[in-house]
């Protein structure tokens, strides 16, 4: 399966630098490979910065621990995307950067990450929050037996938007 990916990997990004390079030629290819490098170390220091800072505010209590896990995760996918050489990576790893598309992207990384660890993530109007789901014998998916709180920072503060840093 790595083999796969790797192989696929290989063909979208030659296929990315082959076309582009005739669209615009050689020169031109290289400068742009070169800019998106810069341009994505760039907002990856500034972003970073931005993380570490909203990470040391929800440890006090100031902001859901869940979205900032959530950005760092995607900060963290964005600098081994812009590390991995190649123009389609590099693209990818500017638009994980990018704080809308993070913001877009949240929801959907909560999701997912709750489904990975056996967790429920709920969004509403009062707030949003993470329970972990406790399933009792003879239980089917349709019923929840218990539920315990496990990120309840958002739901007792709702002017606090779970989709913005």
């Amino acid at each position: 399966m790595m083999l796969l990916l790797f192989v696929l990997y290989l063909v979208v990004e030659v296929a990315a630098v082959v076309w582009v390079a005739s669209m615009i030629g050689v020169l031109w290819t290289v400068a742009l490979l070169l800019g998106s490098l810069l341009v994505g170390f760039l907002l990856l220091a500034s972003q970073g910065r931005r993380v570490l800072r909203d990470l040391r505010r929800a440890t006090r209590g100031d902001a859901s621990p869940g979205g900032v896990v959530a950005d760092g995760a995607m900060v963290a996918a964005a600098a081994v995307l812009l590390i991995v050489p190649g123009l389609v990576t590099g693209i990818l790893g500017i638009l994980l950067l990018i704080p809308p598309t993070r913001w877009a992207l949240r929801p959907l990384l909560v999701l997912v990450g709750a489904r990975r660890f056996g967790l429920v993530a709920t969004a509403g109007s009062a707030g949003y929050g993470v329970y972990r789901h406790h399933r009792g014998a003879g239980a089917t998916d349709e019923t929840v037996i218990d539920g315990t709180v496990v990120d309840s920072t958002v739901l007792h503060r709702p002017s606090i938007d779970p989709y913005r840093p």
